[in-house]
């Protein structure tokens, strides 16, 4: 299943080790996470079922701010956010959206965007491919 501008990535490892992996990589490359948020636990809670499926939601307001303070409406978007899931096959999963496709969204192209926007897409990719095992 393709979504429009979402970046989707197959892991090398089960759900609960990729989130951790993610997880344990923003740390220790300083960003803050503000949540992990588990679906299936929540469909769960309430008698459903869900597949794996799990959100880290972190940042870093040196990274935000250039972009908020360019578009406060980026906002919405940020902090970056990445969807760890599994599939009915058994595959795992990341997918986000790119902080180019944000800015996109947002109507930002300006020049005082590129670097903090490139920045982000350079960390975003760098940590989704090690947490699946590609780097």
């Amino acid at each position: 299943m393709a979504v429009d501008a979402m970046t989707t990535l197959e892991s090398h490892f089960g759900p609960k080790e990729t989130l951790d992996r993610l997880e344990a990589d923003v740390k220790a490359k300083g960003l803050t996470v503000f949540a992990r948020i588990d679906h299936a636990a929540g469909a769960a809670a309430v008698g459903m079922t869900l597949l794996p499926t799990a959100v880290l939601i972190f940042g870093n307001a040196r990274g935000g701010t250039p972009l908020m303070q360019a578009s406060q409406l980026i906002g919405i978007d940020l902090p970056l956010k990445v969807l760890v899931w599994q599939d009915t096959s058994g595959k795992t999963w990341l997918s986000y959206y790119d902080p180019s496709v944000l800015a996109k969204r947002h109507g930002l192209g300006a020049a005082e965007t590129v670097t903090p926007v490139g920045n982000l897409s350079a960390a975003l990719r760098a940590l989704t491919a090690k947490a699946a095992g590609e780097g």
